[in-house]
């Protein structure tokens, strides 16, 4: 079995100047390797598979490359509510907010409990991760498990306040409106229609080459390919 000494030497062993500088501008925080995502995939993930206690101990480390790896490797169904909390304080970039804690919070028992708390946090990335967890929740649970007036309410919110929203919530909360649309077919015309009516949401990601997706555009794709309403097995990725 590896050890939480072993996978360090190994990412710091994949990290680079090169990729340690795109993520930088992407807003990684120190402290971290620059290790790429395919390549923990590749040659990490196999080996520390799910051992809740490494992922654990590789979140707290604050190594941004070892959090996300814990993310990938940790069992959200053995994540205490205490444990998850602790994981969104020291979220310290949208990475980790909106993908490593939303995706675990999001299979987590604790998924609806949590996000509606952060959605409603006036720390920008609480708040993102709030809103990521209930876009992937959608994305992962029946239709009949979900509350239909409170997503239905949650669009009518977004539609009213996505443009005053502080920066990165306003890219989840368009992520939302595609998610409602794209994942939870009883609302999908009420999706469209918000996502019509709020149009482009601008995002300053940067000195980078990322883009914001236009919900419209998105959603009539999934319709395209006759994807509205599949689930996905697993939003961890």
């Amino acid at each position: 079995m590896i050890t939480y000494e072993e996978v360090m030497a190994k990412l710091e062993e994949l990290g680079s100047e090169q990729t340690k500088k795109t993520l930088v501008k992407h807003g990684a925080q120190e402290p971290f390797f620059g290790v790429r995502i395919g390549d923990l995939k590749k040659f990490l993930l196999k080996k520390v598979k799910k051992n809740q206690e490494l992922a654990l101990k590789l979140y707290g480390s604050g190594n941004s490359d070892a959090m996300y790896l814990a993310g990938l490797s940790v069992d959200p169904t053995l994540m205490t509510k205490e444990q998850l909390q602790e994981w969104v304080q020291q979220a310290n970039w949208y990475m980790l907010s909106e993908y490593t804690v939303a995706q675990v919070a999001a299979e987590s028992a604790y998924a609806l409990e949590l996000a509606r708390e952060w959605m409603a946090s006036n720390e920008e990335l609480i708040a993102t991760a709030g809103w990521s967890t209930y876009t992937n929740y959608l994305s992962i649970t029946p239709d009949e498990e979900i509350d239909y007036a409170e997503v239905k309410n949650l669009l009518s919110h977004v539609e009213e306040k996505i443009h005053s929203e502080q920066n990165r919530v306003r890219y989840v909360m368009n992520g939302f409106i595609i998610a409602v649309g794209a994942f939870y077919a009883p609302l999908l015309e009420k999706a469209k229609r918000v996502a019509k009516a709020v149009g482009k949401v601008r995002v300053n990601v940067g000195d980078t080459s990322c883009k914001v997706p236009v919900a419209t555009d998105y959603i009539a794709k999934m319709e395209e390919k006759e994807r509205i309403g599949h689930k996905r097995k697993t939003c961890i990725c």
